[in-house]
C-alpha cells in the first residue's frame, strides 16, 4: 500500500470504537482518510479514538442501528460535513455464548435482536449511505462478517444465521449496487477482541493451535484484510475474504 493512498477520501466505519472497528478506524487515518465512526452505546471510546487518529477532519457521531431515522440523520450529517463517501466498513454487532444444542436457551427476543443487529442493521445504513457512495465514483463497502456464516459453528445459532445472512445480502448487493459501489464481506473466525464474554488469550491460543497457521488473529489482521478490499481489489465484488489461520479447514 502506498503511503497516504486514501488522502481526500472519507471512510464511515460503522462500530468503530473497538475491536476490530477501532483497528480500521486508526489504519485508515494513517493512510490520510478521513475517518467518522459511527457508535451506539461507545461515545467515550470513540471520542478517544477519534483523538488519537492521525490526521485531521475525524468525526464521531451517534447512532443506532434498530432505528432507521438514525441511521438517516447519521447519513445526512456526514453529507452536509464531507458531500461523499468513499467507503462503508459495517463491523458493528453483539453475540452471547448460547449452546447450540440449548434450543430453549436460543429465545425469540435474542434472535430478533442478533438479526436485527446484523443484518437489518446493515441493510439500513447501506440503503441511507448509497447515495453518497455513488458520488464517490469509486465507492466501497464492506461488511464484516464471521466464519460462522458458512460453517454453521460459532457463539449460538442465531449468530450463524444471522452472518449466513449477511454474506448472501453482500452478494446480492453487489450485483445490484455496481458497477458504481463495490461490495465485500470479510470473514474472520476468533479474534483477539472482547466480543465474545468469556474468551480470552488462553482460549483463543487453544484454538489457534488447531489451525494449519497456529497464529491467534488479531484485530489487525482483520483490519488489513478490509483495508485491501478499499485499496487492492478493484476488480472484486461480491467475495468473501477469510482472516481466519486456516480454521475453518479444520
Amino acid at each position: 500500500m502506498k503511503r497516504h493512498e486514501l488522502n481526500n477520501s472519507v471512510a464511515v466505519v460503522v462500530g468503530g470504537s473497538g475491536g476490530i472497528g477501532a483497528a480500521t478506524a486508526r489504519m485508515l487515518a494513517e493512510e490520510g482518510a478521513k475517518v467518522v465512526i459511527g457508535y451506539n452505546r461507545g461515545k467515550e471510546k470513540a471520542e478517544t479514538l477519534i483523538a488519537e487518529l492521525p490526521g485531521n477532519g475525524h468525526l464521531a457521531l451517534s447512532m443506532s442501528l434498530d432505528d432507521s431515522a438514525t441511521i438517516r440523520a447519521f447519513a445526512g450529517e456526514i453529507s452536509s460535513r464531507f458531500g461523499k463517501v468513499d467507503a462503508l466498513i459495517n463491523t458493528a454487532g453483539f453475540t452471547a455464548p448460547i449452546a447450540h444444542s440449548d434450543l430453549d436457551a436460543l429465545t425469540d427476543e435474542f434472535f430478533d435482536s442478533m438479526l436485527m443487529a446484523n443484518v437489518r442493521g446493515v441493510f439500513a445504513t447501506i440503503r441511507a449511505f448509497t447515495p453518497l457512495l455513488r458520488t464517490s465514483g469509486k465507492g466501497v463497502i464492506v461488511n464484516v462478517s464471521s466464519i460462522s456464516g458458512f460453517t454453521g459453528s460459532g457463539s449460538s445459532i442465531a449468530y450463524c444465521a444471522s452472518k449466513g445472512a449477511l454474506d448472501t445480502m453482500t452478494m446480492s448487493l453487489a450485483r445490484a449496487l455496481g458497477p458504481e459501489i463495490r461490495v465485500l464481506a470479510v470473514s474472520p473466525g476468533a479474534v483477539a477482541t472482547d466480543f465474545v464474554a468469556g474468551r480470552g488469550r488462553t482460549a483463543l491460543e487453544k484454538i489457534a493451535q488447531g489451525t494449519p497457521l497456529k497464529k491467534i488473529v488479531e484485530p489487525e489482521d482483520v483490519a488489513l484484510a478490509v483495508m485491501a478490499c478499499i485499496t487492492h481489489l478493484p476488480s472484486t465484488t461480491g467475495s468473501r475474504i477469510v482472516v481466519d489461520g486456516g480454521r475453518f479447514l479444520v
